[in-house]
Formats: structure tokens, C-alpha cells, sequence
């Protein structure tokens, strides 16, 4: 079948507006051009719909999302509060509609936002007498649980911390509810665990909040699990949004005893790249820093990969076709994983193996010398720009002036690395409309700090950012050649949007939302 779209503003790229009409054959673009041109040779026999002068752009990708993680989340308390005490009201309130005994999860508290700091078993005990509770926060790095969630962990006063991780303890030594990094497993060890039938259909359902924002495609960092639900609805034909699926690192033993290689898949799911963390993150002052923190003289965070492990990884996968995706935010962090790539380029060079897309998940905080070397070795920079004005106020207090070479876009940019943008959802929304604006103003929302934004010499263009979210995910998938433009036989994912994302306000960009989501050639959503 040929659908043709016309009396539209078409942009085949955010750089380059090419027509007023598109055609579309079956889930590919047949043409882009003039109204006339298209419904004189395609008119008489194709579906021609009128767009009535609304713009057409390439559908966006959220490279970097927790798909599994977000879909869940959204049957789950939100926790994301600016008090303590609204927090433990939204858990009492979720308690009451729970039967004693069930777990009750939530998701996206901060301590830094509250005048308390960190919450602690006791109040949660308060709240939730007879449920095991498990909050995890808006960083991912860190939860909070109360008496019952650790009694059933075993989690007790003789309780070690785990290699990667920390107990938080009171001056006597017990627990205080709060698991840092690895330690945060030993509850989830014991959580009731979904199905994989049961993600699949939570992820069902997430998808159709993405089409809303005008998200076509994700790049996934969650488990294995994750990987068994969207293999469900590939199968079943009711995943509809296109997936680069990464591999844990627990996993890459098997993932080369299988054969499995970066791009092998289906045409909505796919292998992405193996996935490493290298650090913690800024929210628990986890993230690893050369120089200490700057209310806590003792702390420069947690290193869990210097050079030499992503050296050894790295040669382990790229052998079998595997490329890497690191998670680095701290500044020593992001160094260890540059030079230890550097390496792995090296090593692909010598063994005559095919440069893969390498790429370093968040890229917060780096050193001036480092920007460099992500051009000189063809690293992409995947970075998440709402952290610039969630983290702003945090980043300023606990890294000083080192904020200043802190989601740095421009200067990346500048420096001639490729931007890939997401959300890293459900850490935050993965309204990607939210993610153009902060990479545009450096503003939240209420205006804070300044119309000139926080840090504004690192302010990119709105072409730019709409690049991050469509050119350049493309090519982190090695798919360019059919993703992320709409040109002659590219997959037809786009959006149709009231107006110009690039003739309105920066203002007017986080409430910027499609009124309609086409998925290789169907429309998946229509407001």
C-alpha cells in the first residue's frame, strides 16, 4: 500500500526542510517533495491524508532508557517529592490499598532536594507496619528500606558491605535502610520477581506513553529479563518501537557462547553494545572523582573499572563482534574509560577488526584533556541533557568549579564528538521534547538560574539536539543508512507535530508533542 502525506511541512533531517508531501510504501519512504509532484504520481491510487500544514519530522530515539525499569515504574509510587514527609505520605497511601505482607515499591526520591537529607527505616516503619518497603532513587544508585524489607535480605548490624557497595549504619552500627550501589542487590535478591510475560506487558503499555512524546525507538540498558519480554512482543508482533538492546556484563560469557553480535536482530530488536559501569553517580556522591567532594574531604566516590578492566573486557568483545557501552560520570571515571578504549581501538587495529561504535553512557563530569580524545578515537559521547538541569544545583555544591567542565555539551561538540542524547529514564521523564529544551536553555523549567542558563557557553542549537535524538542514535545502532532521516527508503518513523520545534520559543519545547506517531508506516498514535 502507498500512503501519501501532504499539505505538511516535511523535515527528511532537522537540518534540512524537503518538501511539503511524503510518500510512503509499506513501511519505507518512497519519496519526499511537492504536493503536486507526489499526488499527481501517486494520487490515484494511493491513501492520501491531508496534514493540514502540520510539520513532519523523523521519529525520535531515547538512546539511553531503562525500558523494563520505566515500564514498571509507572505501576509504582513515585517518589519524586520536594518534601520527605510528602514522600512517606504517597507510601502510607499506597499501604492502605496493599495487603499486609506485599511488597510495595517505589521509585525517584533525592535526598538532596529534602531539608532532612536521607530518610531512614524508622520512618518508613511508621508508615508501613506491616509491608516490606523498597524505594529506589531517582539515581538508580542508591534505596531506602524499611525493617521488614531488611530483615527479609538479611540485612543486620553483622552484615558486611559487598564489594562495589555500602550499608549505611547509624553511630552504633545498624542499618539504616539506606543500600548503596551493590549493596542495594542484597533486598533485590529477594524481591517477587516479574515474569517475563508480565515485563512484556508493562512494556506493552510504556510504549504507548513513548509514541506519545513522539519517541520511536530506545536504546535499552536493562537486564536480561528485559531481553526475554521483548523478544515476546517482537514475536507476537506488538513491539512497536525499535530496540537496540544491550548486554550486561554478567552476560557477555554467554552472549559469545551463543554468537551473538552487536546488530544482529530483527527489524524492531536488536543487539547493542555490552554494558559496563565504571562508577556510581553524583545523587550518592558515588560517582568517582580525582579530587574529593566538596562537603566530604574523605570521598572521591567509587571506581569500579580502572583502564586495564575495560582493556581486558574490551578485547574479550570486539573479538566476538561486541561493542562496548560504559557508564562513566565522574571525571576519574570518564578517564579510566578513555584511556582503556584508546586501548581496545589499538587492539581492533592490530587484529584488523572493524572499528565498533563504542560509547561512554552519561559523559558528566570530565578533565579539559579529556574532551579531546573522544573525536581522536571515535568514542560517541551518550549523554543525558535533562541531568544538566536536574543536577545543576547538586553539581555546583559537590563539585564546585568543576561544574564548569560538567555536561559540557557544546564543548563535546566543539571537540568533535558525536552527541547521542536519551533520558535515562525513569531516572528522569523521557519526554524527549524536555530533553531538546534543557540541551537548548540550560533552564529548569521554572526559569532557575537565569534566561542565559546555567554554564550558557554550553548551550547547543535546536537542530543540534534534535540530532541527538534522531541522526546520531541512528548511527550508534549502525542503522543510519535507514533510521533517524526520512528520505528514499528509510523506515517510515516519524511525527507529525502542531508546528516547528525550530520556529517556536525554547519555552514552548517541553510541552511541544505530537498529534500523531507513525511506526514503519502505521500509525501507532493519533490524538
Amino acid at each position: 500500500m502507498i500512503r501519501v502525506l501532504y499539505h505538511a511541512q516535511v523535515y527528511s533531517s532537522p537540518y534540512v526542510k524537503a518538501g511539503t508531501a511524503i510518500a510512503i510504501q509499506d513501511d519505507r519512504v518512497l519519496a519526499v517533495g511537492s504536493d503536486e509532484d507526489l499526488l499527481l504520481l501517486y494520487g490515484k491510487t494511493a491513501l492520501c491524508e491531508d496534514m493540514q500544514g502540520a510539520c513532519i519530522f523523523p521519529g525520535l530515539t531515547d538512546a539511553h532508557l531503562h525500558l523494563e525499569q520505566y515500564a514498571l515504574s509507572l505501576q509504582r509510587v513515585d517518589c519524586e517529592t520536594q518534601t520527605l514527609q510528602e514522600c512517606l505520605q504517597r507510601v502510607k497511601a499506597r499501604i492502605e490499598k496493599t495487603p499486609p505482607g506485599k511488597w510495595v515499591r517505589g521509585h525517584g526520591w533525592n535526598q538532596n532536594l529534602w531539608s532532612e537529607g536521607f530518610g531512614n527505616n524508622t520512618l518508613l516503619d511508621a508508615v508501613s507496619p506491616q509491608n516490606p518497603v523498597y524505594l529506589t532513587a531517582k539515581s538508580l544508585h542508591a534505596a531506602w528500606a524499611n525493617s521488614q524489607a531488611l530483615v527479609l535480605a538479611g540485612i543486620d548490624k553483622t552484615t558486611s558491605d559487598p564489594p562495589g557497595g555500602k550499608i549505611q549504619r547509624d553511630p552504633q552500627g545498624r542499618p539504616t535502610g539506606i543500600l548503596f550501589e551493590s549493596a542495594m542487590q542484597l533486598v533485590e535478591r529477594v524481591l517477587p520477581a516479574p515474569t517475563p510475560q508480565e515485563v512484556a506487558e508493562a512494556i506493552q503499555e510504556a510504549q504507548k506513553n513513548l509514541w506519545k512524546m513522539g519517541i520511536t525507538g530506545v536504546h535499552d540498558f536493562d537486564q536480561s529479563r528485559c531481553f526475554s519480554a521483548l523478544q515476546i512482543l517482537d514475536q507476537s508482533n506488538t513491539l512497536k518501537i525499535r530496540v537496540l538492546k544491550s548486554i550486561p556484563l554478567e552476560n557477555l560469557p554467554d552472549a559469545i557462547r551463543l554468537g551473538l553480535r552487536s546488530g544482529f536482530g530483527s527489524s524492531y530488536l536488536r543487539i547493542g553494545s555490552v554494558k559496563l559501569f565504571a562508577d556510581g553517580a553524583l545523587g550518592p556522591h558515588t560517582a568517582a572523582m580525582f579530587q574529593p567532594y566538596e562537603n566530604e574531604p574523605q570521598n572521591t566516590g567509587i571506581l569500579f573499572l580502572d583502564h586495564e578492566d575495560v582493556v581486558e573486557y574490551g578485547r574479550e568483545a570486539v573479538q566476538h563482534g561486541l561493542s562496548l557501552a560504559i557508564h562513566a560520570i565522574g571525571d576519574r571515571a570518564n578517564h579510566e574509560v578513555l584511556l582503556g578504549l584508546a586501548q581496545v581501538r589499538a587492539f581492533e587495529k592490530e587484529q584488523k577488526i572493524l572499528p565498533l561504535r563504542h560509547r561512554i553512557e552519561h559523559v558528566q563530569c570530565l578533565n579539559i584533556e579529556d574532551f579531546p580524545l573522544f573525536d581522536r578515537h571515535q568514542i560517541l559521547a551518550s549523554v543525558q541533557p535533562v541531568h544538566a538541569i536536574s543536577d545543576m544545583e547538586m553539581a555546583d555544591i559537590y563539585w564546585g568549579t568543576r561544574s564548569q567542565t560538567s555536561y559540557a555539551y557544546k564543548s563535546l561538540q566543539d571537540y568533535g564528538a558525536k552527541l547521542v542524547f536519551g533520558s535515562d529514564a525513569p531516572v528522569e521523564s523521557p519526554n524527549p521534547w524536555l530533553g531538546v529544551y534543557a540541551a537548548v536553555t540550560r533552564r529548569k523549567l521554572n526559569g532557575f538560574p537565569g534566561i542565559e542558563g546555567w554554564h550558557p557557553e554550553q548551550r547547543i542549537s535546536v537542530q543540534d539536539a534534535l540530532a541527538g535524538f534522531t541522526i546520531s542514535p541512528a548511527y550508534a545502532a549502525v542503522r543510519e543508512q535507514e533510521l533517524g532521516k526520512l528520505e528514499k527508503g528509510f523506515l517510515a518513523d516519524l511525527i507529525v507535530l502542531p508546528e516547528s520545534p525550530l520556529e517556536i520559543p525554547p519555552d514552548k519545547l517541553p510541552s511541544l508533542l505530537p498529534v500523531a506517531t507513525m511506526v514503519g508506516g502505521e500509525w501507532v498514535w493519533w490524538s
